[in-house]
């Protein structure tokens, strides 16, 4: 992938795309390991896909790739970008299995001070404790994993011990793939498979 490419992404973003969550660091955690882990037969589901960033730069590497969002201003600006959108909360009304889902979800603790009620918000509210909307996701896509199929997904230090917490209990098996320092925070990438 181009730098170049990336720049003109980004540039037509700023022009195009208004009340979308921007492309920042977590974006491009997901980015960098979701290319180490898609295979050319995978069928990829990005959820949340906000700009599209992720996704654009991904469809010709697998052999279909279907992303969603729930605020429309996003889904317009991914299919600006010619990705298959779909307006949905996370992946509600998807029957189809995916060997590959990825998902870069909000997870910051907002104080209702914080709280404007509008579509950034969502991008980046992660509900109680952080990971109110992570777990939410993790509870109903297990349904739409293929056999073998794998979830990567974003965490912040600020809120990971709350997931952790959920992972140790739950039914999927995790690691990290990925991480990368802020100065205020350190960000992970999560692969999680559903335990056997």
């Amino acid at each position: 992938m181009k730098m170049r490419d990336r720049k003109t992404f980004l540039r037509r973003f700023t022009r195009d795309c208004q009340n979308v969550y921007e492309p920042a660091e977590d974006s491009e955690l997901l980015l960098e390991c979701a290319l180490k882990e898609v295979r050319k037969s995978d069928s990829v589901l990005e959820v949340g896909t906000g700009s599209g960033f992720v996704s654009y730069f991904l469809q010709e590497r697998c052999s279909f790739l279907l992303a969603t969002d729930i605020n429309p201003h996003a889904a317009r600006c991914a299919r600006s970008f010619g990705i298959e959108c779909v307006i949905t909360d996370l992946a509600r009304g998807i029957k189809k299995r995916f060997d590959l889902i990825l998902f870069n979800p909000p997870y910051l603790r907002l104080e209702d001070w914080e709280r404007r009620g509008d579509w950034l918000e969502k991008a980046i509210d992660g509900g109680k404790d952080g990971v109110e909307v992570t777990v939410r996701f993790l509870e109903e896509i297990a349904d739409n994993l293929s056999e073998n199929g794998r979830i990567i997904i974003i965490s912040s230090s600020t809120t990971f011990d709350s997931l952790r917490d959920y992972l140790s209990r739950s039914k999927y098996e995790w690691e990290i793939v990925g991480k990368k320092k802020l100065f205020f925070e350190e960000l992970y990438a999560l692969k999680l498979r559903l335990k056997l």
